[in-house]
């Protein structure tokens, strides 16, 4: 585990703040099933991993506690919560809502040719990721191409809104990547939407991606049959995560 935790961290701005750095790595750890459903975490563990004092793990711990992603249980422990199946649709329904929407508008406008050509990109090098079946490169040229149509349409806060609700919908998502949802199956509902996309055509658009969004859909009853100890079986509300204005804008 500590091999994992620590090759993720050295995948993390080395300028940033630790608070920013612990969370993105434990945040990945989860979502990745590096620290698995269930799993208590230690505070002093953490700590003396990377070397670091318990306020910045505190923080991190808050912050996945908000996201949904960690139970703080005073005087027992944290732990890694257990996917809810209700939280993944839910998260699910407003990515759905959100990136059809992104689409929509970016056909209907067209994007800069520099937009166009950084997700031509990202979805060749997500093709590259087939023959060695790098499951978690694709994951993160995934999460890349969907930032990138985000911010290219203008809309950076969509992108912040759908990824602070999309946690729990993350770890089913990297589940389902080795055959439940191939790469090769993923990486063309991306050019489909590039390419609706960029001959401008909303109704393409929306289609494509709303086809790409409900995917998991198909996964999620398998993955659940497969892995019955990562669900939550007994959960049945749903409380979304804190959504934070991006960072400058006005609050």
């Amino acid at each position: 585990m500590n091999h994992s935790l620590h090759a993720l961290w050295q995948g993390t701005t080395e300028d940033g703040p630790v608070r920013q750095r612990l969370f993105q790595v434990l945040r990945q750890s989860i979502i990745r099933m590096v620290l698995a459903p269930g799993q208590a975490l230690s505070e002093k563990e953490i700590a003396d991993t990377f070397s670091v004092s318990r306020q910045p793990v505190r923080e991190a711990f808050i912050r996945l506690s908000e996201a949904g992603l960690v139970e703080v249980r005073p005087q027992r422990g944290t732990y890694v919560v257990r996917i809810s199946r209700q939280a993944v649709l839910e998260a699910r329904f407003v990515r759905e809502a959100v990136e059809v929407a992104v689409a929509r508008e970016a056909a209907q406008h067209g994007l800069a040719p520099a937009v166009l050509g950084e997700l031509e990109e990202l979805i060749e090098r997500q093709r590259r990721c087939i023959d060695p079946e790098d499951h978690d490169r694709f994951f993160l040229l995934d999460e890349a191409f969907h930032r990138a149509l985000a911010l290219g349409t203008g809309h950076a806060m969509a992108w912040r809104v759908t990824e602070d609700v999309k946690a729990q919908l993350d770890r089913v998502r990297y589940l389902s990547i080795p055959d439940s949802t191939p790469i090769p199956k993923l990486t063309d509902q991306h050019s489909m939407i590039v390419e609706a996309i960029a001959r401008q055509d909303p109704e393409a658009a929306t289609q494509a991606m709303g086809i790409h969004q409900r995917e998991i859909l198909q996964s999620l009853p398998e993955l659940m049959r497969r892995f019955p100890e990562m669900f939550d079986a007994t959960a049945s509300v749903v409380s979304l995560p804190n959504v934070r204005p991006p960072i400058g804008a006005t609050q």
